[in-house]
């Protein structure tokens, strides 16, 4: 049996699933509190209902973005795994990150083919210790952090720390994996390696126009239920591209 097949199998579906369960039911315990919560401060049973009504709805396409992430990671690390992963805590843009990173440092790609066990574990390790830092330092800093993420500019009427914070880090973000790309181009010389290296950039690109594009309905529209599915609708639109432009090419 091949490792992929292996990390598909039903007793990682048995682990996994049994965690992602565990953390649906407390979902259902906080959402019967808040219920019951929203009665106790005098809210009524149809604001109730629209509150979970529109939070259900405004849910499923930005969820779909989510879905495209363990389909990506799928075909590398097995279903369970990035099933468990974007179920629980894992962000999109930090488990492909991470699990790409991961794969290069131990010498292989980031595809069922090339997979090991060894290096499976190694990858799914670095997944799960990268991020659980967040909850252990939530447990004695959390209520300082807060209170320095709203403060400085926000205090004078523009965007606080932890806004400026997250732009930043998205913007290094995204310039180094372009930058990648980039340097793939410049060094790999040739019409096919152009070709091929320009893939990712040209998809970046139109990602970007179909995520500004939305922006600026939801501003100029007055649409801001957009902003909750322009993620998800501008990778669809750039994973259409990318297919598009590879069987072009």
């Amino acid at each position: 049996m091949s490792v992929i097949s292996q990390l598909s199998s039903p007793v990682m579906y048995l682990i996994c699933g049994g965690i992602v369960a565990f953390v649906a039911v407390i979902c259902v315990v906080f959402a019967v509190r808040a219920w019951r919560a929203g009665k106790a401060i005098g809210m009524s049973t149809a604001v109730l209902r629209r509150v979970v009504t529109s939070s259900a709805s405004f849910s499923v396409l930005p969820a779909v973005g989510i879905l495209l992430g363990v389909i990506a990671l799928s075909g590398a690390l097995g279903i369970p795994w990035p099933w468990l992963r974007l179920s629980v805590i894992g962000a999109l843009h930090y488990e492909t990150q991470v699990a790409q990173g991961a794969a290069e440092q131990v010498g292989i790609h980031l595809s069922g083919s090339e997979m090991t066990a060894s290096a499976f574990a190694t990858i799914a390790l670095l997944m799960s210790v990268c991020i659980m830092w967040g909850m252990i330092l939530n447990l004695f800093l959390n209520r300082k952090y807060t209170h320095r993420l709203s403060r400085s500019g926000a205090e004078k009427g523009g965007a606080s720390f932890g806004d400026q914070a997250m732009t930043a880090m998205f913007i290094g973000l995204v310039s180094a994996y372009l930058g990648s790309y980039l340097g793939l181009w410049v060094s790999g010389g040739g019409v096919f390696r152009f070709a091929g290296s320009m893939v990712p950039l040209l998809t970046a690109v139109c990602a970007a126009a179909v995520m500004g594009l939305l922006t600026l309905m939801a501003e100029k529209k007055q649409l801001k239920w957009l902003e909750d599915f322009s993620l998800a609708l501008s990778m669809l639109a750039g994973m259409a591209f990318a297919v598009l432009l590879n069987s072009w090419i």
